[in-house]
């Protein structure tokens, strides 16, 4: 027992910082203070139920993971989706903090657009199906493989437009986090 007990230590470490995570976004994710998860990762708190997991919450692994239990042996990543206000979303990132990935299925539905703003920046990339989007005074619609990002702090909704169900890809940094998308710049040409 006292063996995988002091092998939790280095797997939390190693799980952390594979997610490029900081103790204090950790900490922040977890509400366990940033010495407790040192001593923890260092082996000089013994790890108990209660701090595991929250911890496995946060890096989104099971329990067994975190204590080193045997591999089942099925490499396949099964994320599991979650519903929220009708849509289904399968969490594609798995690190507390910072830029979070989504495949997001809405359902055909009409809906009248109720915009609202937070912190953030959202990028939404259409798969199939056809997307509304209403950002500020615009009412656009978005078809596959057309893509929309925006500061969150403007008034927003997107949904279905009710012709049919839309999946789509949603990246969302809650710090305002924008995508980098590396683009060959158009020549211009000056007049002489």
């Amino acid at each position: 027992m006292d063996e995988v007990l002091a092998g939790v230590g280095p797997r939390l470490r190693r799980i952390r910082k594979e997610r490029n995570a900081t103790l204090a976004g950790l900490a922040e994710a977890t509400g366990i203070s940033v010495s407790t998860l040192s001593r923890l990762e260092s082996g000089l708190r013994r790890p108990s139920l209660e701090l595991l997991l929250p911890i496995a919450r946060a890096h989104q692994v099971p329990l067994d993971e975190l204590v080193g239990a045997p591999e089942v042996g099925d490499p396949r990543v099964r994320s599991k989706p979650v519903v929220r206000y009708g849509r289904t979303h399968w969490p594609l990132t798995s690190r507390p903090g910072g830029l979070q990935a989504f495949k997001v299925l809405e359902p055909a539905r009409s809906i009248e657009p109720e915009p609202r703003t937070h912190e953030g920046y959202e990028w939404l990339y259409v798969l199939s199906g056809r997307l509304r989007l209403v950002l500020g005074d615009h009412d656009l619609v978005i078809g596959p493989g057309e893509a929309a990002e925006f500061d969150t702090r403007v008034p927003h909704w997107f949904g279905s437009t009710g012709e049919g169900p839309v999946e789509f890809i949603s990246l969302f940094g809650p710090q305002g986090e924008r995508m980098h998308v590396r683009a060959r710049p158009s020549s211009r040409r000056k007049a002489g």
